[in-house]
Order: structure tokens, then sequence, then C-alpha cells
């Protein structure tokens, strides 16, 4: 992601999450995170069609604990691969960053809630699976999903 994609990936966002607010201000500071944060954009030739948000957890450390904060694609643009897309591209890039920090991958946790179908997605992409049910974390009942010895 760069500055100026923060607005077309803020509209994402607002449409994504529809009980958050202050989008842009939510993505600009995950942005201005770097390296906790690493965001990543999938775009067409001409416009932002989604985005993903990868946090590092607990600390820099040689083994890392990875969360996929956030994915999210446009309304027009979903069904057509772009997750899957935004995971698969987007997770080299982050080990290559880690590497550079002599650190590897060792767990990716996943929150989502209970009712979304993107469940399957993390379980395809990066073998995620369901570790527990936390009820009422945020809208809804969430399920925490764990990819373990990515290493």
């Amino acid at each position: 992601m760069a500055q100026d994609d923060l607005p077309k990936a803020a509209i994402i966002h607002a449409s994504a999450f529809v009980r958050q607010s202050d989008s842009l201000e939510w993505l600009e500071c995950s942005f201005k995170a770097f390296p906790r944060y690493m965001v990543f954009v999938a775009e067409t030739e001409s416009d932002i069609v989604g985005y993903i948000i990868w946090s590092q957890k607990s600390g820099f450390r040689p083994e890392v604990v990875l969360e996929l904060e956030q994915l999210a694609v446009s309304p027009e643009s979903q069904k057509k691969g772009i997750g899957r897309a935004l995971i698969m591209e987007s997770l080299p890039l982050v080990k290559r960053q880690l590497a550079l920090k002599n650190a590897v991958l060792k767990t990716i946790l996943v929150t989502t809630r209970t009712d979304n179908y993107a469940q399957e997605l993390y379980k395809s992409t990066i073998g995620a699976e369901v570790e527990t049910v936390i009820s009422n974390l945020y809208s809804a009942d969430e399920v925490l999903m764990i990819a373990r010895n990515l290493s």
C-alpha cells in the first residue's frame, strides 16, 4: 500500500466493516506502523479493489506470531478470488520482511465472526483451524482460528 491508496482503501473498509467508523484514520494508523503492521492492496488497472493488514503480535521476536488482522474486498469485486490472491501474494512479502530481521513465521491467527464465510478461505489458504469461539467479542460471536508450524 502507498499513501495515495489510503482514501480508496478507506471506502472499501467502510463498506466491509459497517459497524466501524473513521475508516481513513484507522487505515492510516496501520499504514504508518510499519513494520509491525504490513498493509497491501489489490488493484486492477484503474482502481484499488481490496486490502489486507498483517500485524506482528507481542513484540518483535525470532519466531513471529502474525495476525491476519483485516482483509476486505470491494463489494463489486467479491467472489473473484481477490481475497485469496491478497493472502497468497502478500504472505511471501511478509516472510521476506521478517527474514530481514532474522525472524521466521511461526503462527498465524485470525479472528472473524462465526457466520463469516471467509473461515473457509483462511482454512484453504493458510491452513487455519478454529481453536475456540469467543462469545460476543465485537458485534457477535467470533472464532479464533490458528495456523501453526509455518516456519
